[in-house]
């Protein structure tokens, strides 16, 4: 196993999970990333790891999101790794600053790395099979008066900034963000 992917299993194993169904997720991801020397390679069937981003402003008092194209809700950012990726939290921050358009965007520094993770199904869509996404979910900051992001236009509809309760107050958020954003405010307000 590579360094990268040895480190990568090493901090999946010392997380922490919330619930019974992430603990069986992080054992799922662990054990994925044991089997596949590529594991963010798109080309394996059963699935792939991404990463993403929670996004907050440098108060940690909101939350960027996402209108997603395709799937017609607010998300999170993130996605794909590329060929020879091992890092999950690069991968993360890489994807949400294409996304965004916000330069700058830093891990937070009191949140656990990983904050969360997830694996959930992708509809088969043309040429691609339904598949897993392995999910890998980091908080990262904007710097402090960070312009108005800019969103990629093949990605998201709008990128928006929200308070917590904003964001919590969405519809269609489904558990696995909604634990998310529970988890972002929980870390974002944390010192120390």
């Amino acid at each position: 196993m590579s360094d990268g992917r040895a480190r990568l299993v090493a901090r999946l194993r010392a997380y922490q999970a919330m619930t019974e169904e992430e603990e069986r997720h992080r054992q799922f991801i662990c054990e994925f990333l044991e089997r596949h020397e590529q594991p963010f390679d798109r080309g394996i069937r059963e699935g792939h790891v991404t990463g993403s981003a929670l996004v907050v402003d440098a108060t940690g008092t909101r939350v960027l999101l996402g209108f997603h194209r395709k799937l017609g809700r607010w998300l999170q950012f993130g996605g794909h790794g590329e060929p020879g990726d091992e890092d999950a939290e690069a991968v993360a921050l890489r994807e949400a600053l294409e996304e965004s358009g916000l330069t700058g965007l830093t891990p937070h520094p009191d949140a656990p790395a990983p904050l969360d993770v997830d694996v959930h199904q992708i509809p088969a869509r043309d040429p691609d099979p339904a598949h897993l996404h392995l999910d890998i979910r980091y908080l990262l900051v904007a710097p402090a008066g960070a312009a108005s992001p800019q969103p990629r236009a093949d990605e998201h509809v709008q990128v928006a900034w929200f308070s917590w309760d904003e964001a919590l107050g969405l519809d269609g958020l489904d558990g696995s963000l909604r634990r998310l954003l529970h988890k972002g405010l929980h870390a974002a307000q944390r010192k120390g």
